[in-house]
């Protein structure tokens, strides 16, 4: 499997509501459910109202769309992090996932997927 290791650095937010998110800016990912509204967004752009920002994550994006048939592709990915005790924040779009990483973790990360075969290269 092919990876891209992106550059931003991101945040993941709890937000009451969501009048300065920048849904332009890329790789924003807003989420409203009946009790919460999430954000992942790049540092920079971190809405200066947000509840609770966790900051410090690096993203790792599944290269190429993705069949909604395919079975097992976070398993795998999060399987290798995991026995490895790397934790991940997963994000799936409608043409592809993203595995989020704590930035000190990233580049273990990368040599555990490397390792499993993986292939990762830099936006």
């Amino acid at each position: 499997m092919t990876l891209t290791a992106l550059q931003e650095e991101f945040s993941v937010c709890k937000l009451h509501e969501t009048t300065k998110v920048d849904l332009c800016t890329p790789f924003t990912f807003l989420s409203i459910t009946d009790d919460e509204i999430s954000l992942v967004c790049p540092t920079p752009v971190t809405p200066d109202n947000a509840v609770s920002v966790k900051s410090g994550w690096r993203a790792l994006k599944i290269a190429g769309d993705l069949n909604f048939e395919l079975v097992g592709i976070i398993s795998r990915l999060s399987d290798l992090l995991a026995a490895s005790g790397i934790s991940v924040f997963v994000i799936s779009t409608y043409n592809t996932d993203y595995i989020l990483v704590q930035a000190e973790r990233f580049q273990a990360a990368i040599a555990v997927l490397t390792a499993g075969g993986h292939r990762i290269f830099n936006a």
